[in-house]
């Protein structure tokens, strides 16, 4: 192989598997600051407030996926004990026009007698206690006009209607080169289609808001990654003063994407309040969680590759189509990373949608790439077997040293060291690519590899440093714990520029009255959060300096300085800037850098093609991601995601029935998802030791979503290789794998 040279870190042995470049201060595994809290009760969580007075809401969803709404019976739901109210559509009050997003969806429910999708809401049951809400839920006489849905597979796809939807952050297509007379000159070409199924978050906290009317302010404690969002999105719909609006979220007990948007239940609780003049909560049930705040989407790819004998690209050409609503064009950018990946003079991608009767999709870890990338990778793998190179090489032959299209340099990009050390680490060297030349016992053994990309998201964001009298410092962002590590990441950061331990900094988070950050999706918070606070620090340290007529003093003598100076507590606020002062950049477009970030991702799997059976052996992922701040938590992340990408790969998929435009099974006893028995306990993550000055103030990029890139195509690959079958639609099924 060419390109697989050296590399030159050193491993932390405290975390085997984490590699750290020397000298990088605040590479430290602190243990994580709301994890006590968690496991004790102290965090409170949106679904367990419940203050003096409060009606519990539960919302009646359509059984069906399209029609029209004829009327609604209630008489027998209103004679149940405890029911207070059941709230229709006419019994709410006008509303101003959605703005989407960061409202997830153009179609307001109860608005009008249409019915998009199964479980949109239709009514709402007000109740003491939620046992007689539920019970009345269920008495709820509905008349629809019934009509037959349109879904995925009987629908005809287009392009989006238009990037002011609010969810497209690239062009829709893009082309370079001549991608035709690309295909006609290679010596070889794949032209093949792969698909990714529907998939649902399934976190462990259902979405859940309390809200409450005092006076004319509206405060809200809910469920969300994304404070700021709630209050833009309330007060367009209720046409009224940001300011009047208060969202609190210290704690959001997972999300994934599904609490990045403002879905119906966080609006209808807050109308039902206002009605009800009473504060009412609304926590999804489980089912309610797979039509009310989103999944991602089905998506389609058709991925054609040319090249050279040589293994050169010489054509590229990918394809995506994703199911959408009726009434939202919601975009899967499927080739978000093919646009990215490879060097080549041709690349031609398009997106498209198929609108149908199912609920608006959202962003899910990893979006985008996370689908789309299956398909490129797999295809590559392909193409390797074609040309009789090896996979890995055949990547290293083709490494975009620049963006693809457009020439950008990239901010940052390791990507080779990563492929060596992820190489050497699994064993790669030596490997016999001969399908079904491997067996242990009646089990075949193959062996698989893919690319990693995911586009750098970054939003404006502020953040706020006190340093009170005794020393401590106390760090305020509006952003959420939604339980990637947010507080320990932003104590240590401003622990590291003051020159504190962290054990001295609290933090306070997760609400509008706080400074203003972006939402806690797109891989962005320790970026954009982060570099705000470590300007907030630097600042601070500057008016100390500044009180002490010269040098900063050591901290331990911060407080005596303070109190010589008569100042009770000394404040700095920070900010992270984007260029242009735009609010939001993905990939590098608003600046002069191209921005991703990077891994390999190796995988071991063994088949038995007696039972239909394949497990995952081990598993190495090696990644470019920018400095990392907090080994222990970064290790966690991306373990998470290998197994979130298994679940992709062997388990997961929405299952919908095309008769009624509804999903098969909407609770976790008829969806599989990775349990401890599925995984390995082999699993080696490590890191190239990296500064990112572009990308933020703190030489950071984003890794929560990384992860899950790549796996399901290196199963996929790894399965070939044991079995000599190629799987081209996920999960891998029993079918596939039977002998």
């Amino acid at each position: 192989m060419t390109g697989l040279g050296p590399t030159s870190h050193r491993i932390d042995a405290a975390l085997p598997g984490v590699i750290v470049g020397t000298g990088s201060p605040l590479a430290t595994a602190h243990r994580r600051i709301d994890g006590a809290p968690k496991v004790t009760g102290a965090a409170v969580f949106a679904g367990e407030e419940t203050p003096r007075g409060t009606l519990h809401g539960v919302i009646v969803g359509s059984p069906v996926a399209r029609g029209r709404l004829a009327g609604i019976d209630a008489t027998a739901a209103l004679r149940v004990p405890g029911v207070v109210r059941v709230l229709t559509g006419a019994d709410l009050p006008p509303l101003g026009p959605p703005m989407v997003p960061p409202f997830a969806t153009a179609s307001v429910p109860m608005t009008d007698d249409r019915i998009r999708h199964e479980g949109q809401p239709v009514a709402i049951v007000l109740a003491e206690t939620l046992e007689a809400a539920e019970e009345a839920a269920g008495l709820l006489r509905l008349s629809i006009l019934r009509e037959p849905p349109t879904v995925f597979e009987t629908g005809s796809s287009r392009p989006p209607r238009t990037q002011g939807n609010g969810y497209a952050f690239a062009e829709i297509d893009q082309e370079s080169g001549d991608v035709d007379a690309g295909l006609a000159r290679a010596a070889a070409t794949i032209d093949a289609t792969y698909l990714a199924p529907t998939r649902h978050h399934n976190m462990m906290e259902s979405p859940a808001t309390l809200a409450e009317w005092r006076g004319a302010e509206l405060h809200i404690h809910t469920a969300s990654q994304w404070t700021f969002g709630v209050r833009y999105a309330l007060a367009g719909l209720l046409q009224m003063p940001p300011g009047a609006i208060h969202v609190r979220c210290p704690y959001t007990g997972g999300g994934f994407g599904a609490k990045g948007y403002v879905w119906p239940h966080q609006l209808l609780a807050v109308l039902a309040a206002r009605v009800a003049g009473r504060p009412v909560k609304i926590v999804l049930g489980r089912d309610a969680c797979y039509t009310g705040t989103g999944y991602q989407p089905v998506v389609r790819s058709r991925v054609r590759l040319g090249a050279d004998a040589e293994g050169r690209l010489t054509a590229v050409e990918h394809v995506s189509e994703n199911v959408s609503s009726t009434a939202d064009d919601y975009i899967e950018f499927g080739s978000a990373g093919t646009r990215s990946m490879y060097a080549c003079p041709s690349i031609r991608v398009r997106t498209r949608i198929v609108p149908a009767d199912v609920p608006t999709p959202t962003a899910m870890r990893a979006p985008h790439e996370g689908p789309g990338m299956f398909a490129l990778e797999s295809a590559m793998d392909e193409l390797a077997e074609r040309l009789r190179i090896d996979p890995l090489e055949l990547r290293l032959r083709n490494h975009a040293d620049v963006e693809p299209i457009g020439g950008k340099p990239f901010s940052s990009k390791k990507l080779r060291e990563a492929y060596a050390e992820g190489a050497r680490r699994f064993g790669w060297a030596g490997r016999d690519p001969t399908p079904r030349a491997r067996r242990e016992g009646r089990r075949l053994v193959g062996t698989g590899m893919a690319s990693a990309i995911m586009s750098t998201f970054r939003f404006a964001s502020t953040a706020r440093v006190r340093l009170a009298a005794d020393g401590t410092v106390r760090v305020e962002a509006g952003s959420q714990e939604i339980g990637t590590g947010t507080r320990t990441i932003l104590a240590g950061i401003a622990a590291e520029r003051l020159g504190l331990p962290i054990e001295r900094v609290t933090t306070a988070l997760g609400a509008t009255d706080l400074p203003e950050t972006g939402g806690t999706f797109g891989s962005s918070t320790t970026m954009s959060a982060g570099s705000a606070v470590a300007d907030a620090a630097d600042r601070l340290k500057a008016r100390l300096g500044e009180l002490a007529g010269g040098a900063v003093p050591p901290p331990a003598d911060w407080p005596s300085l303070l109190a010589r100076r008569g100042v009770a507590e000394l404040v700095a606020d920070g900010a992270f800037q984007l260029p242009g002062g735009v609010p939001f950049d993905a990939h590098g477009g608003a600046g002069t850098h191209a921005m991703h970030t990077w891994g390999a991702v190796f995988v071991e799997m063994e088949v038995d093609e007696e039972l239909g059976v394949a497990r995952m052996r081990r598993a190495v992922g090696c990644y470019s991601a920018g400095r990392i701040l907090n080994p222990a938590t970064a290790r966690s992340q991306m373990i998470g995601g290998i197994i979130w990408g298994y679940g992709r790969a062997m388990l997961e998929e929405s299952a919908m029935d095309a008769r009624h435009g509804r999903f098969v099974s909407k609770n976790l006893s008829g969806v599989h998802l990775p349990v401890n028995a599925d995984i390995p306990r082999d699993i080696d993550v490590s890191f190239i030791a990296e500064d990112d000055p572009h990308a933020s103030l703190i030489g950071v990029r984003g890794i929560g979503e990384l992860c899950e890139v790549g796996v399901a195509a290196a199963i996929a690959n790894a399965v070939h290789h044991a079995t000599g079958r190629r799987v081209r639609e996920l999960p891998i099924k029993f079918a596939d794998l039977l002998g």
